[in-house]
Formats: C-alpha cells, sequence, structure tokens
C-alpha cells in the first residue's frame, strides 16, 4: 500500500480522486492515525452533491463519524490506479535488485523511476510526470 507520504505528495501535486468502491483512503484527523478505510456499496458510499463529494459512513462501520468531505481524506491509490494515471506515458515496469523500475516519457522523452516497491516506483513516476506539466 502507498505511504501516506507519497499520497500527499500526489495530492499536493493536484492528483485529484474520484471515489469509486474498493479504493483505500485515511481520514487526516486526529484519531484516526492507524485507520485505513476501503470504499463499499455497503459500507461507504461516495455521495456527489453540487457543493462537493461526501463519503457516508453507513451503519456501524465507524460510530463516532457519520460522513466525511472528500478533502478531509487522503486517497492511497492501488497500483493499477497509479498506472492508469500514467496513461499512454506508462512503457513498462521492471524487477530489479533493489526493487521495482518503471519506464514512462515526459514529453516524449523516455525516462524512468525506481523504488523498492510497486506502487511507490508507479506515484514516483506519476509525481514526475505531474510537476512536469506544471
Amino acid at each position: 500500500m502507498l505511504s501516506r507520504d507519497l499520497a500527499l505528495a500526489l495530492q499536493d501535486a493536484g492528483v485529484t480522486w474520484r471515489p469509486v468502491s474498493g479504493d483505500a483512503f485515511v481520514i487526516n484527523r486526529e484519531g484516526f492515525e492507524g485507520d485505513v478505510f476501503v470504499v463499499s456499496d455497503m459500507t461507504i458510499e461516495s455521495h456527489e452533491f453540487e457543493t462537493g463529494t461526501i463519503l457516508g459512513f453507513n451503519g456501524t462501520t465507524e460510530w463516532a463519524l457519520d460522513s466525511i468531505a472528500l478533502e478531509k481524506a487522503l486517497w492511497l491509490p492501488h497500483e493499477h490506479q497509479l498506472r492508469e494515471l500514467l496513461a499512454g506515458t506508462f512503457r513498462s515496469l521492471t524487477r530489479t535488485e533493489s526493487g521495482y523500475r518503471v519506464d514512462f516519457a515526459i514529453s516524449g522523452d523516455p525516462t524512468s523511476d525506481e523504488a523498492a516497491e510497486v506502487a511507490d516506483a508507479y506515484a514516483n513516476a506519476l509525481l514526475r510526470l505531474v510537476r512536469a506539466a506544471l
């Protein structure tokens, strides 16, 4: 699972989240530091309103929490979601001695990024791609 630090860096870089069933997230609020939640049609639903997106906690998922604004949640994207966000820039994923290397392109120029974990390698590549577009 992607670290909070990398997830926060992605959020700060402007990567947006449209919650779907199966998405993992944490709540940036005291008392929830160790809790990871998962959007589910049965327990945590995403509700779209004109004023923004609300994550609604149904039933007994969390007795002290009915809902939370999307802005208070930090998305922890899965590997496949990070790869999808790389879109047509993604070239390959290779296992290395120290972890994984993602090959991708920035403005058509081949480049790569490495990390010990697959999700981190994808996230680092996405960060570089987003920052290059700014």
